[in-house]
């Protein structure tokens, strides 16, 4: 490129040769300061890695962020296989193929005429984290119910499904809706399972299709397009309606969260915003340097870093095992007395009260010193403990968190997962998250995050290749010509969570329609719920929470019905 490498691309180039691998979560919802934190993981991965005895293989990557400990992944008992995949589907001329990873169930497979196959979608991460819906999950729960052989399904591109040498724009061009729906049907249509001398194959067996998030949008969509070989479909969270901005995803955050910790959020954001657009630049400094970036260059880069911890409210869960308590302890952090400076009495005293409000320092040669609440103290105290010390020694801020430096985002070795769901929000999803359009409403984002700010990685990460280029802006029309907020047909279920930030995205948003609720077309809300909980289950589930069990049961009853159905259809007598 005729430049010198930064160190933080040096530092990758490493990163490439060793295989290091790191959660992805932070991609979904922070864009281009997202990449940057995902490729700070890796770089701490790989120290730890490395360097560490705790390990259980040395030498290896493991895949954990720099804030949390490493968690061993627990071993299930479901060996891996492969279905043989054309790369396009839609081209008769093309003879490339890939293998699709799946795993198999067949714990409480019963022989017969009519016994289902409950596929689960993995949607956008490796197989293999979805194994645990094979054992205890959804799965489970509807296999055991049913008799059936549960399976699931990984997403071309993603775990081992790589149908491609390296992650550039051309590569990627077969990373879409369409493409990925034909692999799925195809599967149905043709897998054999190992030990099943049975076909069950598609149509003649009934296939019940689940997804939660994307992969729930995936299920409906699949129900759409393939409705001879889809008896039944479940859209767990599922985000039928795609959009260019998701300012709705903080919105529900913002309303569902501890009142005292939205208004201690969006006190704070508007200050911020006020100290960044006024014409005091010694304050912006001070104002940065309370959160350890006070040499970050771009204010668009400094705030989409503060809200790093609003995304914590998606990883709720409730078995606590799984979930995450990471936003709860961010809210904590918010309300924290500050010693000498603000007392624990002073706190539920309205925000800037006096006795709320702390002297940072006074500007030099000026009678005004730069004072803040003490909410804006304690949110970069976190910020500096959470997040900011994530950038290794030796590197800088601007290094480590900056998003103008198209150099960082050009790294296609197949190692860069980060590149596969970002390349499908650029072309087809969208979701930037973005400051509501009206800016006189509550937020809890700051108001620089535009859609230009949080879309510019899709020109800085895919530049045009020879076959294919990304749009200016991801073409959405794709994804919602197959229903959007009013998607339905007879046995597809809509199954979403009250406060669920993606919710805005899903059948059960504010923009769309109520429903009936009904076992053709259950139409169902989790009170409380967050994302697709109804995915997550116990071995007992007589020791899940009553509504996780209400849904559970609500599901059986619902798959129960439809497969009732098929086999009236195929006119197969059932047992009393």
């Amino acid at each position: 490129m005729g430049r010198t490498p930064s160190l933080v691309f040096t530092a990758l180039c490493f990163l490439v040769l060793t295989g290091a691998s790191s959660s992805l979560d932070q991609i979904r919802i922070l864009g281009p300061q997202g990449v940057n934190l995902w490729q700070l993981d890796r770089l701490s991965a790989s120290t730890k890695s490395i360097f560490s005895k705790d390990t259980e293989d040395f030498g290896t990557q493991k895949s954990f962020g720099a804030e949390e400990a490493y968690k061993k992944k627990p071993r299930f008992d479901f060996p891996a296989q492969w279905f043989r995949q054309p790369l396009d589907h839609f081209d008769k001329h093309s003879k490339e193929t890939f293998h699709q990873r799946y795993w198999v169930s067949t714990r409480h497979y019963k022989p017969r005429k009519g016994a289902p196959v409950i596929v689960l979608d993995g949607g956008e991460t490796s197989g293999e984290d979805r194994l645990p819906f094979l054992d205890t999950g959804i799965v489970e729960i509807l296999t055991r119910a049913t008799g059936g052989v549960g399976v699931i399904l990984e997403h071309r591109y993603y775990g081992e499904s790589i149908p491609v040498r390296n992650f550039t724009t051309d590569s990627l061009r077969f990373l879409n809706n369409e493409q990925s729906a034909a692999d799925s049907a195809n599967f149905m249509r043709n897998v054999q399972f190992n030990g099943i001398d049975e076909d069950l194959t598609a149509p003649g067996t009934p296939w019940i299709y689940y997804g939660g998030s994307y992969a729930g949008a995936r299920a409906a969509h699949m129900k759409i397009l393939y409705p001879d070989i889809v008896w039944g479909a479940i859209a767990s969270s599922g985000v039928t309606h795609a959009a260019l901005e998701n300012w709705q995803y903080m919105d529900i955050i913002r309303e569902a969260a501890d009142p005292t910790c939205a208004e201690h959020l969006v006190n704070s954001i508007n200050r911020i915003d006020s100290i960044l657009t006024s014409d005091r630049p010694w304050f912006k400094k001070q104002l940065k340097n309370l959160f350890g970036l006070g040499d970050l260059e771009h204010d668009e880069d400094f705030v989409s870093l503060l809200e790093s911890p609003l995304g914590s409210w998606q990883a709720k869960n409730w078995d606590p095992k799984v979930g995450s308590t990471r936003f709860d302890e961010f809210c904590e952090a918010l309300d924290k007395p500050l010693i000498g400076h603000v007392s624990a009495q002073a706190l539920r005293l309205p925000f800037e009260h006096p006795e709320r409000m702390v002297k940072i320092s006074d500007e030099e040669g000026s009678q005004d010193a730069f004072v803040v609440d003490v909410s804006i103290i304690n949110y970069g105290k976190y910020i500096k403990k959470n997040v900011v010390s994530r950038c290794p020694e030796g590197f800088t801020v601007e290094q480590c968190f900056g998003t103008f430096d198209d150099e960082k985002y050009q790294i296609f070795s197949i190692d860069q997962e980060w590149r596969l769901w970002l390349f499908q929000v650029c072309t087809q999803w969208g979701y930037f998250t973005t400051a509501p359009p009206d800016q006189n409403m509550a937020r809890i984002v700051s108001k620089l995050l535009t859609l230009g700010y949080e879309s510019k990685i899709c020109k800085q990460a895919y530049p045009p290749g020879k076959h294919f280029t990304v749009p200016p802006l991801p073409n959405i029309t794709a994804v919602n010509a197959l229903g959007d907020f009013w998607i339905e047909d007879d046995r597809l279920a809509i199954i979403d969570g009250e406060v669920d930030p993606w919710r805005p995205d899903t059948p059960h948003s504010d923009d769309a329609p109520d429903r009936e609720d009904t076992i053709l077309r259950p139409f169902k809300l989790i009170p409380n719920g967050v994302h697709h909980y109804d995915e997550f289950g116990l071995a007992n589930i007589l020791e899940e929470p009553p509504e996780i069990r209400k849904i559970h049961a609500e599901m059986i009853e619902f798959v129960t019905a439809w497969l009732k159905d098929w086999n009236k259809e195929h006119g197969i007598e059932e047992d009393e």
